[in-house]
């Protein structure tokens, strides 16, 4: 049993917390993830995604080879244990590269081309736990693999996260926009990135210094003060893409120009891994919550599928973190609407009644009858009193007579009104009072 201490109200507590950067997920959210995973499937449903859950386990080399050995996340952040049979595993720190081995494992693409998945679970990162960053997050994510490299999917995987900020009433995003070019441009231009920051090296952070041998894209993504004005000079990617990126760009915007999706183009977005190529996006709240960080993110990852042994492969994503957008929600003071679900509160007047009624209950559930019940208490009046408390309309009381008369009393819990009903009547009776 673990010690117990004492804290300045005098109020005894374990000394055991849930781990730095983890939390738990309490019943006074739960309308917040309900609402936010209901708004993931009926969008998956309209747009025909279908769920895949990858164990959150995977190899290890899994997301070195994909998202890249000198990326933070691999380098900085994955979770990574050794097995008793010296596997070593990790903790999943994203979706794609996992549903990417699904994909080729389960061979996917003889369902037919592409594929539209989506994702709800949680994800791992050893990162400084800070607003919108937690080391344990859930991400909604969507994307489609195979078929071709056709701009419309990467408009598609944009119009679902905006249309789930819409319908979870986050108003005010902004999109910002940008592509990364191919392995035919982007070489050219991770060339030129070098040669202008090379003149630069006294100004740059020790993260960058590093990065600029290892990773020089992710010079653009640093946020440090001296960085980011160095951001501002350094060559435009949009200028530098290929005749092919060029119109690729090009008609993805036209897409969301059809649709009316206003954005910014960002030519110093990059996203923080190496696996993207071509569409890069991220979406943010305006005003002060954008400091929770993106909300949706993500982008096109055509050459992914080749780092792990199978042929290239067409596809585009996105993901958007839980937390972040239950911390816009409360915010912004977006409250989900619940819908009151139609219950009964099944009371009891002495010993056999409360076993009859556990009875009872069980004859109401079956039914598809939703139920609230007092049973720790033996007072009818304490029982009746948490019904009103709770605001349930109707009430069934099972005692003594009602057992010999096989009946119960439903009361009307807003008039007090209150009559004896045959118990083979009782769910057809509801259900009508109901209507």
């Amino acid at each position: 049993m673990p010690k117990l201490k004492k804290n300045k109200n005098n109020e005894r507590l374990t000394k055991f917390r849930s781990p730095r950067g983890m939390y738990d997920i309490l019943p006074i959210d739960q309308q917040y993830w309900d609402r936010i995973e209901t708004a993931a499937k009926n969008l998956a449903r309209s747009y025909n995604f279908h769920r895949i859950e990858p164990p959150i386990l995977e190899d290890a080399d899994l997301f070195r080879k994909t998202i890249g050995e000198e990326s933070d996340v691999v380098e900085k952040e994955m979770y990574t244990l050794k097995t008793k049979g010296g596997d070593v595993l990790a903790l999943r720190p994203e979706y794609t590269a996992s549903n990417m081995r699904a994909y080729l494992q389960n061979s996917l693409s003889r369902i037919g081309q592409p594929q539209k998945l989506y994702n709800f679970g949680p994800v791992f990162r050893h990162d400084r736990p800070q607003l919108g960053r937690l080391r344990e997050f859930w991400q909604i994510g969507f994307e489609i693999i195979g078929g071709t490299n056709d701009p419309i999917f990467d408009a598609q995987i944009i119009l679902i996260f905006k249309s789930l900020l819409d319908e979870l009433k986050i108003k005010n995003t902004v999109l910002k926009i940008n592509s990364v070019g191919c392995r035919v441009c982007r070489p050219i231009y991770k060339k030129q990135l070098q040669n202008f920051y090379k003149n630069h090296e006294k100004e740059l952070c020790e993260d960058c210094l590093r990065r600029l041998k290892t990773n020089p894209l992710r010079l653009l993504d640093c946020k440090n003060e001296s960085c980011v004005k160095l951001k501002d000079k350094a060559p435009n990617f949009l200028d530098k893409l290929c005749v092919t990126c060029s119109a690729h760009f090009k008609e993805v915007l036209e897409y969301l120009d059809e649709l009316k999706i206003s954005y910014v183009l960002d030519n110093q977005l990059v996203r923080g891994l190496d696996y993207y190529s071509r569409t890069v996006f991220e979406i943010f709240a305006e005003g002060k919550e954008s400091e929770i960080g993106a909300l949706p993110g993500g982008g096109r990852y055509d050459y992914l599928m080749e780092f792990l042994g199978g042929h290239t492969t067409p596809a585009v994503g996105g993901a958007c973190g839980v937390e972040r957008l239950i911390a816009v929600m409360k915010a912004k003071e977006i409250i989900p609407a619940i819908k009151a679900l139609k219950r009964v509160f099944v009371a009891h007047a002495g010993e056999m009644a409360k076993k009859k009624a556990f009875v009872l209950m069980k004859s109401l559930e079956t039914e598809g009858i939703a139920i609230s019940e007092a049973l720790s208490k033996e007072s009818l009046k304490a029982q009746l009193k948490a019904a009103d408390k709770e605001g349930v309309p109707l009430a069934l009381i099972l005692g003594q007579k009602e057992i010999y008369e096989s009946s119960v009393i439903l009361r009307d819990m807003r008039t007090g009104l209150q009559e004896s009903i045959s118990l083979d009547r009782i769910v057809e009776e509801v259900k009508k009072r109901w209507k």
